[in-house]
């Protein structure tokens, strides 16, 4: 066989072992459904206590089988799994699916079970697929092998899910039927003993047959190799996730679930946003988002046409775009005399175009076509809601005959469940992706809109800086807790980047002395163990402009220590006489570690209100110049940076370059467990970026740790 993965999704003859005549059981199902999808190979049913299953004849075990078994899917208790994958080891079967539950999902007992199945499916090289999983649909006409217990059919088509939860799947099976959305491999993962779901997306991305993918996960199986794998793919196929846990209870009960650690919802964000995923928040909009990218082309911009026959709904899908980010299309004055030629004076020809109840299929046809042939609409939603007489068939049938062959996206909104039924098969049949309500429909455009504009994004290239390797391993080899402000500025510089002059002083004739070298404005700052945040305890003292203002200084932040209950022998480490840089905007460039992803880069708006105002953003290093770009632009703030209302624009390049920096230092440094350089400060254009103050804690990791960059 071509593949390692082609005894589980190409097989030639497939062993069903726990068949049974009980028309209950899940043995009997998964021999049933391979039967009736058309199976292209040998089943072969295995159960020692029946002849024939089905009217198949049945083995009593594997190993008596007389041919060759390709694909063994097991359905017997927990206890037996061990004893049956050996006996498959001995036949020579190359892969498995194991439907059973009761490993590693159960807690400690069931890691320990599933350890032992691990070391026997090692032993003898087989492929598998769960435990606890649902099983495996390929619709490869070569194939047609439903290998699941599923008692729906799925039709043929061009999308592919990766399911964590067997559940999840059973109610896909029956959505994608309902919705006509035809799927070309189904995979249950279950717990991942062994396949997972970087290498399924690999499988995925050379599947012909495959044009879209949908993900459903509660935790990740190997996370640090996914964002290289997802992000090569996503530029070929899209790719629709929904992630569950993104509340702690939800993590709790994922965790519980799948039995693996759930990731931090902040690193899925930002992994899902530099990989250009399309993250779904919930199940129906995986299945709206699903229905437009695998039904219509892509829009080239964000301007929209709304096309109704009802005011209420044209108000709500117009707020529903602008909601969704998008923007409402002007209209050419050749369109807005196109529209007018042949609606009632009563009509609204300006977008949204409200044609009123009386509007017809003809009048849809000829909307839809002078929308759509407007070069200022990127896309159009067609909202209809069925007055008393209506003909909805007619009307849909209208829609996909004005859409035909234009590569502009339509997405219709046919609002009255049954009344527009069979209408929404007429969609449906003209890949026209149907939805109920506008803002379905709006989100759905949104989301393709999100996907193109990932498309037409330039690759990015992560830089290589030169680093004084041997400075910076001399201040980390071996180091526990937070670093000195002399060795946090050592190692920044190290890494390019700066931090403006200081003393570390005593006394206030020390800091004085300071000062005058260092020339005025100075800052002084007190160095106090076991404080974060030095505001907290009035500990900095800022545009101190003479002897007088530092002498001043100095004594108040003495008198904030001791009103603090701090003690200055044991407490104080020193006060920082820092020369005082203006102008500027004060920004926060941070670093944090995820349990699951390693380093975050975080950015954003600094000062003392960041906990406050919480404008920040986070991506996965290593971040490209793209990466880095993407960050900065990502906050609220962003507008500010680039300057309004008078104000200079700041030199965002600066605030790029240091990003990348940051991130090439935590990913060749490990031991970098936490990092802030807060404010970080972006001054204008050309004039580059400073850290005004930074604390780095780092922990010892051990010899020969590979950097987040370099894991397998």
């Amino acid at each position: 066989m071509s593949g390692s993965l082609d005894p589980i999704f190409r097989p030639r003859s497939i062993a069903v072992i726990g068949a049974s005549r009980d028309q209950n059981t899940i043995g009997r199902a998964v021999v049933e459904n391979l039967v009736k999808f058309g199976f292209t190979g040998i089943v072969y049913p295995v159960n020692p206590k029946a002849e024939v299953i089905f009217s198949i004849k049945a083995y009593p075990s594997v190993e008596d089988i007389p041919g060759d078994v390709d694909l063994a899917i097991i359905a017997v208790p927990a206890r037996f799994v061990p004893e049956v994958m050996e006996a498959c080891g001995r036949k020579g079967v190359k892969g498995a699916i194991i439907i059973t539950a009761g490993f590693r999902e159960m807690g400690a007992d069931g890691m320990g079970r599933e350890s032992a199945l691990r070391d026997i499916v090692d032993r003898y090289g087989i492929r598998v697929i769960g435990p606890n999983c649902m099983g495996v649909l390929n619709t490869d006409p070569a194939i047609r092998m439903n290998a699941t217990f599923a008692y729906t059919s799925v039709p043929e088509g061009n999308v592919a899910l990766i399911s964590q939860s067997g559940a999840f799947g059973l109610i896909i099976f029956e959505h994608t039927e309902s919705m006509g959305l035809g799927m070309s491999k189904f995979i249950s993962l279950g717990n991942r003993m062994d396949v997972g779901t970087n290498e399924l997306l690999e499988m995925l991305e050379r599947d012909e047959r495959t044009n879209l993918i949908l993900l459903y996960l509660e935790s990740f199986g190997d996370p640090r190799q996914f964002p290289a794998i997802a992000r090569r793919i996503s530029r070929k196929k899209p790719i629709i996730a929904v992630k569950s846990g993104r509340t702690s209870a939800g993590a709790k009960a994922a965790s519980s679930h799948t039995g693996a650690m759930a990731a931090s919802d902040i690193a899925v964000e930002a992994l899902f946003e530099q990989a250009g995923i399309l993250r779904a928040r919930t199940i129906p909009d995986l299945f709206d988002y699903a229905q437009a990218l695998a039904y219509q082309p892509l829009p080239k911009g964000d301007r929209v046409a709304i096309i109704t026959n009802g005011g209420g709904p044209a108000i709500i899908a117009t707020d529903a775009v602008i909601g969704a980010g998008l923007k409402m299309a002007a209209f050419s004055d050749t369109t807005l005399a196109a529209l007018r030629s042949f609606l009632p004076p009563e009509a609204s020809t300006a977008n949204p175009v409200d044609m009123i109840a009386s509007a017809g299929p003809e009048e849809y046809r000829k909307a839809v076509a002078a929308a759509l042939g407007d070069g200022g609409v990127d896309a159009v939603i067609v909202i209809f809601v069925p007055p008393i007489a209506a003909d909805s068939v007619a009307v849909a049938k209208a829609i996909s005959g004005a859409s035909a062959g234009i590569e502009k996206p339509v997405l219709g909104v046919f609002m009255g469940s049954e009344r527009v039924a069979h209408a929404v098969e007429e969609l449906e049949r003209n890949r026209i992706p149907p939805y109920k309500f506008p803002e379905s429909a709006a989100n759905s455009l949104a989301a393709m809109h999100r996907y193109a504009q990932w498309m037409r994004r330039p690759i990015g290239e992560p830089t290589a800086f030169p680093v004084d390797r041997d400075a910076v391993r001399r201040i980390i080899r071996g180091r526990s807790g937070y670093l000195g402000m002399e060795e946090v500025r050592d190692l920044l510089e190290a890494y390019g980047l700066r931090i403006p002059e200081f003393s570390i002083v005593r006394t206030k004739d020390e800091a004085c002395a300071e000062a005058e070298r260092l020339g005025y404005p100075v800052v002084l700052k007190a160095l106090v163990r076991g404080i974060t945040h030095k505001t907290d305890i009035g500990g900095i003292k800022l545009d101190l402009r003479t002897e007088y203002e530092v002498k001043g200084g100095f004594y108040d932040i003495l008198e904030s220590l001791r009103e603090a209950g701090l003690d200055r022998e044991k407490d104080l480490i020193g006060v920082m006489v820092q020369r005082m840089v203006d102008g500027g905007k004060e920004t926060i460039i941070g670093v944090v570690q995820d349990p699951l992803f390693g380093p975050l880069v975080m950015f954003g708006m600094g000062g003392i209100y960041v906990e406050v105002l919480k404008d920040v953003a986070f991506r996965i290093p290593p971040l490209t110049d793209r990466d880095a770009m993407e960050l900065v632009e990502s906050i609220r703030g962003y507008p500010i940076l680039k300057g309004i209302r008078g104000d200079p624009p700041h030199d965002i390049p600066a605030a790029i370059d240091a990003l990348q920096r940051v991130s090439q230092m935590v990913i060749e440094n490990p031991e970098i467990v936490e990092m802030d350089l807060n404010p970080f400060l972006i001054l204008p254009e050309g004039e580059g970026v400073t850290a005004l103050d930074a604390r780095i804690r780092v922990e010892p990791c051990d010899e020969g740790t590979p950097s987040r960059g370099q894991r397998p």
